[in-house]
């Protein structure tokens, strides 16, 4: 079974470190994307732009166009913490990815959200 990842953090916190320390955080990701890939568990991930730079839409109905939708930029102020990157990994258990989910750095400093992935196949 595949499930995601949904790392959430204080995305200022991280650009309020130095670049040292910035680039240790980036190092530790970077071991952890490493054992997930070396235990067969990887499938993907990308960290995430600040939310700054993110826009949200919502439609007024499921054929919204034009002035049919909300648009709201970025930074969202509604959250303490902010979706800073994903996984999206393999196991065979939920069991499974919990262990991997608490060895990833965000579990640490902020949160890990564990989704399985519907499989709309079957």
């Amino acid at each position: 079974m595949e499930y995601l990842f949904l790392l959430y953090d204080d995305e200022n916190a991280f650009h309020g470190l130095s670049d040292d320390a910035q680039m240790d955080v980036v190092g530790a990701y970077m071991a952890y994307s490493q054992r997930l890939q070396e235990e067969g568990a990887f499938v993907g991930g990308e960290p995430l732009e600040h939310t700054k730079s993110a826009v949200r839409v919502r439609a007024k109905n499921y054929r919204a166009a034009g002035d049919d939708k909300q648009v709201q930029n970025g930074p969202f102020t509604d959250a303490k913490e902010q979706i800073g990157g994903f996984y999206r990994i393999k196991a065979d258990t939920l069991d499974e990815a919990l262990e991997l989910a608490s060895a990833c750095p965000a579990a640490l400093t902020g949160r890990v959200e564990v989704r399985p992935i519907w499989s709309i196949d079957g």
